[in-house]
């Protein structure tokens, strides 16, 4: 049985990861410099799995410009190469067959703004899954006023707090977007 404790701190929960992803997605937005972050989350069609790219290959910057990916199975090269273009993070892969390269652009004004553009993209699919997690968690707190298990007053008090936790996070996720498009755009 489910109370208005539980749907609270679930509700924080899954918010705190939306946020924690968002993190994870920009710091993969490298402004200039190569960086294995840049890939290594990508989810590559591995045998019919969504498997990450780090799980199946070698991820390395021997140039500062330059990442050079070495998949583990030779066979994978081409599912690599097709997640790194769906990806869409403003890359261009050139495979040898052995090994993929992925030669990292000079940032451009009209690239910054790219960049900036995806992070933006990347923030509001996170406000969204903040925004669902909120409507989940208001459905299944009227519910259990609707079941008799809480009263009208713990239901308007469970609404309002899980409105407060979606207002802080959306708060968080404005701040992190800030702070990358300030990274991205300075030159």
């Amino acid at each position: 049985m489910e109370t208005l404790d539980d749907i609270l701190l679930d509700s924080d929960d899954k918010m705190s990861k939306a946020l924690e992803y968002l993190q994870q997605e920009l710091a993969g937005l490298r402004t200039g410099k190569a960086s294995p972050s840049l890939v290594d989350h990508i989810a590559v069609d591995y045998y019919g799995a969504a498997t990450r790219l780090r799980e199946i290959a070698g991820i390395s910057t021997p140039e500062p410009r330059l990442i050079v990916i070495n998949a583990y199975d030779p066979s994978a090269l081409p599912a690599i190469e097709k997640a790194i273009l769906a990806a869409n993070i403003g890359v261009t892969p050139i495979s040898d067959g052995r090994l993929i390269r992925i030669p990292i652009p000079e940032l451009t004004e009209e690239r910054r703004r790219e960049l900036t553009k995806v992070a933006k993209r990347q923030a509001e699919e996170q406000r969204v899954a903040v925004r669902n997690v909120r409507r989940d968690a208001n459905e299944a707190i009227k519910n259990l006023q609707k079941s008799s298990k809480i009263t009208e007053d713990e239901r308007d008090s469970g609404l309002e707090e899980i409105q407060k936790y979606t207002d802080d996070y959306i708060k968080k996720i404005d701040a992190l977007l800030a702070a990358k498009e300030k990274d991205i755009m300075q030159v």
